[in-house]
């Protein structure tokens, strides 16, 4: 598998609070910028989504895809992974949310994405980051706002 790009970034919230935004998929076009629609196709027992379709538009990457999520049972990190997309091989991914002592919590993101058209390892790397810290930026705004 290739390297996974890695960020962080400190929500001034409860972890909960940020879990509750993460898994709130229904609302991702509202605060995500290139999420055009989400829709949660299966839930698991606890109620939160296991596999969700994204159409993607974030200028010149368009991509219509699927995810698999597995959620921590503690509510503190989530994963998923690629099950279809247009323009995507694979996908894993995970959010980690760790509280801090003064009620904020850093979120970590990790991805690692592989696409079915060629690209140099530094450019996919520079991409994931650029999706990462975008990613983690709308988060916070979201959460925080």
């Amino acid at each position: 598998m290739s390297d996974r790009t890695k960020r962080s970034i400190t929500v001034d919230a409860p972890a909960d609070r940020v879990m509750a935004a993460i898994a709130a998929f229904d609302e991702y076009p509202e605060w995500v910028e290139a999420a055009k629609s989400v829709e949660v196709l299966t839930s698991g027992p606890d109620g939160r989504a296991s596999t969700v379709r994204f159409v993607l538009d974030a200028g010149i990457v368009k991509d219509t895809y699927t995810l698999r999520y597995d959620w921590a049972p503690d509510g503190r990190s989530v994963s998923w992974e690629l099950i279809e997309g247009e323009i995507q091989k694979s996908q894993y991914g995970s959010y980690s949310l760790e509280p801090g002592p003064d009620g904020s919590t850093t979120v970590t993101y990790e991805l690692t994405v592989d696409l079915t058209i060629p690209m140099i390892g530094l450019f996919k790397r520079k991409a994931e980051k650029v999706v990462t810290d975008t990613a983690l930026k709308e988060l916070k705004k979201r959460v925080e706002g």
